[in-house]
């Protein structure tokens, strides 16, 4: 046995390989395929009870995760040396073998390295000298049946010693794997053969070719897990600041260094003693969670999804805090954790750019322009900001913000080593928090229209960012525990500003026209950024992260250097910086008193402009797919509405020229005469005219022509500018038509994402419903068209059995079980003046909009328009309401029958769903 497994206890509870040796070598029988399964049964036995063993201290030790590891791949070892000698002296014994009839078993990759999960893959290499012999043969096939039957996960090669190189040579995965190799059972003096010609043959002098291969591979496996350490459901393998990113290191160093064990990296000078033990910390950390993770999954999962983290959570003993659930106290630690791999990386190639690059460019750095040679006392190393000497921050603790300004405003890279000396010292920053200085150049790195994203990201990094503004550091690392937001807190923060300042620069103007042209109109850039930067400072404190935000601004901005007008602006914009997405998301902007409210709270053009760019920026930095063209749209009706009545001195003008003007539009674009425009008028009601934008109602107009004295008529239409289909089915108008709609475009698998009912004067239902497929795309399959206009028609006419169609679909996807949310219903009667608006949150499912329009049709109520918002597992579904005579809700018994009907429709009970 390796002096690998020296320091687990107690290793033979683990396997004891001498009792499993006196168990296989009683076995009798001649035939050797039932001896093999005999074999097979009792290292099965012997494998079940060293997993037990292994889960059983890792429960009662939840963060030792090296030793658990490392006690997975003890287990393999003692069974694969089992395996051996039963195959080579029982089962296919040689007396007298020749120079070609020797081989050895090898462990390659993280089996190679000792370091296991419970069901990682169990990578092996038969190793002969030549080709492989008939004895050979039958030995390698005999161990994989038996391994196979153990139900392991097998990676095996059988190559002789040349074809082993010549792999390597070409091959950097290969090479990679060869490189942790580790002599399991068989010849020795095969395996010392193979290891010496490896390195003489392979590593010597290939370390720059090896380390830039690693660095290229690390890179494009960044990309395709989301290219940030701060994603919500982390890959804890393979994802950036994972364990594959730290292995990598140590690649590095054995090819570079031939270091054996991660604590000789600090002997080879690549890391310090404090910073070995960061890695240390790390590398265990990582390793439990994600034993954890193949624990629980009873399979390789390195995906750490939202169910996985709440039990891991409770697993590694993480407790509630006030404002701070367990999982979110257990991945911050988690973040934290990824971003010291980040700080490690940095450093470690820091010190190889040093020794391999100066024969040509460095890893993975763009080539820098290389004057001036000095600015203010720092130096400039070849191209890179750096310190004449270690003591530089110590002199002047103010330069600690000052290298990270400087480097904005001239477009430079800052060395390793300075990033190094900035993390070491960065406790420094507590002394210059109020220093006038230090917080202007802050100020302009963060306002400043040139890169502020990547630089307010190095000073993260650092640690320089959390203790110079406490109240962000309270942040890092923080996530947010639903399916909505993509990153931790200080990532998102971080991306949102890197958005303002692109739109700032006019990069973002197609996608964001609006906030692009009004932006050289803001007065106070800083106050917008400011704000941008504090919007979310006050998550997972408890309490409406809101107002207490706003309290932090009027702290934090006077200190930056704003003036008391700028921090006013601050601290309402953060106060209010989910105004406008929630009055355009969930409310009707067609009912004039929901702009009158938006404006009042608003008051001012300068807010209005700050706060449209302010949402821009925070949804967008939300994550992929938070942003389309539908919140575009709605955002931008709703700011040219507020703006018209801020500047026309909220009041409502206009509204009747605005219906003729539309009027008019329509009636150039359809080529209809003042006749016929009259009869459109008079069976439409003004409501409709304002509702709904020109596009929609010319579509409208030809389809109700088209359609002549027919009682059904249904059109779709894709709509890429809002990034969904319109549905439009113009009928004859009945109780219950909107819930028999909802349910036959649901049960068609379309998602709806608005919907606006009209009934004109003669007794016609014209309603559009604006749908998306499951990804927030289009709906826009010529065949599930068909099938929803065939579905719409049938559950008008009474023909489909809605219920048990819509029982029949897919369960919601299991991420969101993860997540417990209860039904809340709000029921405003002061949000309209001419309507009731009913608001229910609930955890998102299919056919939840559905269940509740038929709620609300059992309590004969009329629904007028329906506004449908998501966020993750989260769903906000907004109705406007009448009575059946068209007046309000009112009356206390009426109102609590009707939020009971909600709250139960709203409630998704799994079992009876399962059972249907």
């Amino acid at each position: 046995m390796t002096s690998r497994f020296d320091a687990l206890p107690n290793r033979r509870a683990i396997a004891d390989r001498r009792a499993l040796a006196d168990a296989l070598a009683a076995l009798e029988g001649r035939d050797a395929q039932m001896l093999r399964h005999a074999a097979t049964a009792l290292l099965a036995d012997a494998l079940a009870r060293g997993r037990d063993e292994i889960a059983r201290r890792l429960a009662e030790h939840p963060s030792r995760g090296l030793e658990a590891a490392g006690a997975g791949a003890f287990l393999i070892d003692q069974l694969l040396r089992a395996l051996w000698d039963f195959t080579t002296q029982r089962l296919y014994p040689i007396t007298n073998p020749t120079a070609s009839e020797r081989m050895t078993l090898i462990a390659v990759g993280g089996y190679g390295r000792g370091e296991m999960a419970p069901h990682s893959d169990v990578d092996i290499g038969f190793l002969t000298p030549w080709k492989c012999t008939g004895w050979s043969e039958q030995v390698i096939e005999s161990m994989l049946y038996s391994l196979w039957d153990l139900g392991l996960k097998v990676g095996h090669s059988s190559r002789s010693i040349d074809e082993m190189l010549k792999m390597a040579k070409s091959d950097v995965t290969v090479r990679t794997a060869l490189l942790e190799a580790r002599y399991v059972c068989g010849d020795t003096e095969l395996y010392e053969e193979a290891s010496r010609r490896f390195k003489a043959e392979v590593q010597a002098d290939t370390a720059r070719t090896f380390i830039a291969e690693k660095l290229a591979e690390r890179d494009v496996r960044h990309v395709k897990m989301g290219d940030s350490r701060y994603v919500v459901e982390p890959n804890v393998k393979e994802g950036k600041g994972g364990l594959r990113d730290l292995q990598t290191l140590f690649w590095i160093g054995k090819y570079a260094y031939n270091v054996q064990r991660g604590a000789e990296l600090v002997d080879a000078g690549l890391l310090s003693a404090h910073e070995y033990r960061r890695f240390h910390r790390a590398d265990n950390f990582l390793w439990a969670v994600r034993c954890h993770l193949h624990a629980i999954a009873d399979r390789a999962e390195d995906r750490l999804t939202f169910d996985m983290q709440r039990e891991i959570a409770e697993r590694m003993r993480y407790s509630d805090r006030p404002g701070k659930s367990a999982v979110e106290r257990f991945m911050q630690f988690y973040f934290l954790q990824a971003k010291t791999v980040g700080d490690l990386s940095g450093v470690f190639l820091a010190h190889l750019d040093e020794k391999y690059a100066a024969r040509g460019r460095r890893f993975g750095l763009p080539i820098i322009r290389r004057s001036p040679r000095k600015l203010k006392g720092f130096v400039l190393d070849r191209g890179r900001l750096a310190l004449p000497h270690d003591q530089f921050f110590r002199e002047d603790p103010v330069r600690l913000v000052e290298i990270f300004q400087l480097a904005d405003l001239h477009g430079l890279e800052i060395h390793p080593l300075a990033m190094r000396a900035a993390a070491r010292d960065a406790k420094l920053a507590d002394e210059v928090r109020d220093d006038r200085r230090a917080n202007a150049l802050f100020l302009d790195i963060l306002s400043g229209a040139r890169r502020p994203e990547l630089v307010l990201r190095w000073m993260n990094e650092a640690g320089v960012f959390g203790r110079f503004v406490p109240d962000f550091g309270r942040v890092v690392a923080q996530m947010q525990f639903d399916m909505y937001h993509h990153y931790t807190v200080d990532e998102h923060t971080i991306r949102a500003v890197g958005l303002m300042s692109r739109i700032e620069r006019g990069e973002l103007a197609d996608e964001h026209p609006i906030a692009t042209a009004l932006f050289d109109q803001i007065v106070s850039k800083r106050a917008l950024y400011v704000a941008v930067l504090l919007h979310d400072i006050a998550k997972g404190r408890g309490g409406d992260h809101s107002v207490l935000g706003a309290r932090v601004a009027e702290r934090l901005c006077p200190r930056l250097g704003l003036t008391p007008a700028e921090t006013e602006t601050v601290a309402w914009l953060v106060r209010w910086h989910l105004l406008m997405s929630a009055t355009a998301f969930k409310r009707d902007l067609s009912d004039f008193k929901t702009i009158l409210d938006f404006a009042d709270k608003v008051q001012s053009p300068q807010r209005l402009m700050m706060l449209l760019a302010l949402t821009v920026v925070d949804i967008r930095a939300v994550g992929p797919g938070t942003w389309n063209g539908w919140k575009r749209q709605l955002l931008a009706t709703l700011y040219e509405s507020a703006e018209e009545v801020l500047r026309l001195g909220h009041k409502q003008k206009g509204r009747a020229e605005r219906v003729a003007a539309k009027q008019a539009d329509v009636a150039a674009a359809a080529g209809y005469s003042e006749r016929k425009m009259a009869g459109l008028r008079k069976r439409l009601p003004e409501s409709y005219w304002v509702a709904e934008p020109l596009d929609v109602l010319i579509a409208n107009v030809r389809l109700v022509e088209r359609a002549g004295d027919t009682q059904l008529s249904i059109e779709t239409a894709v709509d890429a500018d809002r990034g969904a289909t319109l549905v439009t089915i113009y009928a004859a108008d009945h109780p219950g038509i909107f819930y028999r709609i909802a349910g036959a475009i649901h049960a068609a698998g379309g998602n709806i994402i608005d919907a606006r009912i009209h009934t004109s004067r003669d007794g016609m239902a014209l309603d559009n419903f604006l749908v998306q497929d499951p990804f927030g795309r289009p709906f826009d399959d010529f065949g599930q068209l068909e099938r929803l206009k065939t579905g719409i028609a049938d559950a008008l006419a009474n023909r489909a059995r809605l219920s048990e169609r819509l029982g029949a679909k897919p369960l919601p996807r299991l991420r969101a079980d993860a997540f417990r949310i209860e039904p809340a219903v709000l029921i405003d009667n002061k949000a309209s003046n001419r309507f009731s608006v009913i608001e229910v949150n609930a955890r998102d499912r299919p056919a939840l909009l559905f269940d509740l329009a038929q709620a609300l049709f059992q309590s004969k109520v009329t629904i007028h328009s329906a506004h449908v918002a998501t966020y993750g597992e989260r769903a906000v579904d907004t109705f406007y309401v009448t009575d059946l005579i068209g007046d309000k809700i009112e009356g206390a018994l009426r109102m609590k029958a009707l939020e009971r009907r909600l709250l139960d429709a709203a409630t998704w009970d799994e079992e009876e769903t399962a059972a249907a």
